[in-house]
């Protein structure tokens, strides 16, 4: 059973992996280089540990000890417990959630591991947006996508926005992270994927022409709000396909985008 420890002092060296959250920059550098990411709110919480992510520390307001008590239970790590205001000086914002864990990192797989038992993939390139990077594993995680790849400078999954916005599907889909881009997909090509570029340009063909969930295996290809994909990315493709638009509208937002796609890639493939 874990031990509760009732914290006072928001300078307490103990709570250091729960410092400055709304410090974007730093976290990210931080939490990568750590070996940490952090899980908001019971659901992720629990979702994470679900998932084999192994608990360094729990930070609760005392409300929430009844609640996540079978969790800590469970746990060998330390349960930090603190009033709402010291939360709050400690990670820089009200914790409505009033729960918080720091989870270890797993090492990532790499992309051929992923690959390999995979049928339907979102890759996505310079997506920095953490909203849009949760939503979009979220869809992957409901419409039936089996993997994501990201490109280099695409944004961390675990950053705690993408993770409260997928609600821990962030967890259930295995992805991991190309090398280079946009050469590293050729060996998705290899693996026997086609590629589709999801692009709003005329000459792409509408997806209910494409029929991508008739397609052995399909990996899509979704680039950053604004931009879309790449020139470079858009060559790398085998095809162009897009999402038909009504009423003088010209593009989706990348996760809106991303779901129509998953489902129309995902619905009515061959069962594995």
């Amino acid at each position: 059973m874990a031990e509760l420890i009732t914290v006072e002092d928001p300078d307490d060296p103990r709570l250091h992996d729960y410092t400055d959250l709304t410090d974007v920059e730093l976290r990210r550098r931080r939490e990568p280089a750590e070996g940490l990411f952090i899980a908001e709110g019971e659901k992720v919480i629990r979702r994470a540990g679900d998932a084999g992510y192994e608990t360094r520390s729990m930070l609760l307001s005392a409300k929430w000890v009844d609640a996540m008590r079978d969790v800590i239970d469970e746990l060998a790590a330390p349960v930090y417990v603190v009033s709402p205001e010291l939360a709050e000086r400690v990670t820089g914002y009200h914790v409505h959630r009033g729960a918080l864990a720091s989870m270890q990192r797993k090492p990532l797989p790499t992309a051929a591991e992923v690959l390999r038992t995979a049928r339907r993939v979102a890759v996505m390139e310079s997506v920095n947006d953490h909203t849009n990077i949760g939503a979009i594993f979220r869809s992957a995680a409901a419409l039936g996508m089996d993997a994501v790849l990201l490109s280099p400078d695409c944004a961390d999954p675990l950053y705690r926005r993408s993770v409260k916005v997928s609600m821990g599907a962030v967890f259930s889909v295995p992805y991991a992270r190309l090398d280079t881009w946009p050469g590293g997909l050729e060996p998705v090509r290899e693996a026997g994927f086609t590629l589709l570029a999801l692009t709003p340009d005329d000459r792409a063909k509408p997806l209910d022409e494409a029929a991508p969930h008739r397609m052995d295996r399909v990996a899509l290809m979704l680039g950053a709000e604004g931009a879309g994909l790449s020139p470079r990315a858009l060559k790398a493709a085998d095809e162009w396909v897009r999402i038909p638009m009504s009423h003088g509208v010209d593009s989706l937002n990348v996760g809106a985008a991303a779901a129509v796609a998953f489902y129309a890639v995902a619905t009515g493939r061959p069962q594995q």
